[in-house]
């Protein structure tokens, strides 16, 4: 199939890219900003644009097969100085179903967006967030477009963890020099924890949703529910430390409370449904191994 990656030069729609075109697919990567050199996306055929602006116009998407949108905004890409409130509207209330739209209108067949894990696995946070509800706006939003011959199907994917060959991380690559002890923060964590699944988990979702997924379906997809302190424990183990987090209910400078919408010591557990994971056929129990990809890539050569 001819597809094309919305938000494709970044992290998770790169790694998507890269593994539809392992699959054999014509893969295009769209996005603000061109690809990363030395990373798979440049490789790979690239359309500029910003869907927030509306560069993504019907006769643009025309000829694509499949579209997967892994272009959401959060409270990184706000503009400074920008109401918080009104920026969420327009990306995700407004933009996100608009850009579906002209995916219909362009003749693409099936769409996968991209989502969050937090309206399915933590309905009681919407009342209090903003950004929570503007996630569920967009999904819902999204499949609201769709028509007879233009499927639209959600993946609501949980905390990421993972690399993308050639790609710097401003998560990972301080995580991995934390672990090295190259940056002076106590090695420990904050109580809770939350669900976590691996880049590669998470593109073998994409495609089984691609090929496999009902219309109209938002499927929550996810993998291992781990403490704050398993998760980093992880890391220090990847790049041979013997230190050992410890549990501290103290703000963790590397995983700061605003990222924890469920608040600090809480938890979001769950278990992905069983059906669900064998219809879209991905691997489960995959944290480690990813934790290992993101050590070799970024830690220091042993």
């Amino acid at each position: 199939m001819k597809v094309l990656i919305v938000g494709g030069t970044g992290a998770l729609g790169g790694h998507a890219a890269a593994h539809l075109k392992a699959r054999g697919h014509s893969v295009s990567v769209a996005g603000r900003k061109p690809p990363v050199p030395g990373t798979p996306m440049a490789d790979m055929s690239f359309l500029q644009g910003d869907y927030v602006a509306g560069d993504f116009t019907a006769d643009r998407l025309e000829g694509f097969d499949w579209i997967v949108f892994a272009a959401g905004n959060d409270p990184r890409h706000v503009p400074r100085g920008a109401d918080w409130d009104a920026f969420l509207q327009k990306a995700n209330h407004d933009a996100v179903p608009a850009f579906f739209a002209a995916c219909r209108e362009g003749g693409v067949k099936r769409a996968i967006q991209l989502g969050s894990f937090y309206p399915q696995a933590a309905p009681e946070l919407l009342a209090h967030n903003s950004y929570i509800r503007s996630r569920l706006a967009a999904c819902e939003g999204a499949r609201a477009q769709a028509a007879p011959g233009f499927d639209v199907i959600s993946v609501n994917a949980p905390f990421m963890c993972g690399t993308v060959p050639g790609l710097p991380s401003p998560i990972f690559e301080p995580y991995v020099q934390w672990a090295e002890g190259r940056l002076p923060i106590g090695a420990y964590a904050p109580p809770g924890g939350t669900n976590i699944m691996s880049y590669r988990s998470l593109s073998e979702a994409i495609e089984g949703a691609l090929l496999r997924g009902e219309p109209g379906k938002a499927y929550l997809v996810g993998d291992e529910t781990l403490a704050w302190r398993d998760y980093f424990q992880l890391f220090f183990d990847a790049v041979g430390s013997d230190v050992r987090v410890e549990t501290r209910d103290q703000e963790l400078p590397l995983l700061p409370d605003p990222a924890i919408p469920q608040g600090r010591g809480n938890w979001i557990r769950y278990e992905p449904d069983a059906a669900e994971v064998a219809l879209l056929d991905y691997r489960r129990n995959d944290i480690k191994a990813a934790v290992a990809q993101v050590a070799a890539q970024f830690g220091t050569p042993r």
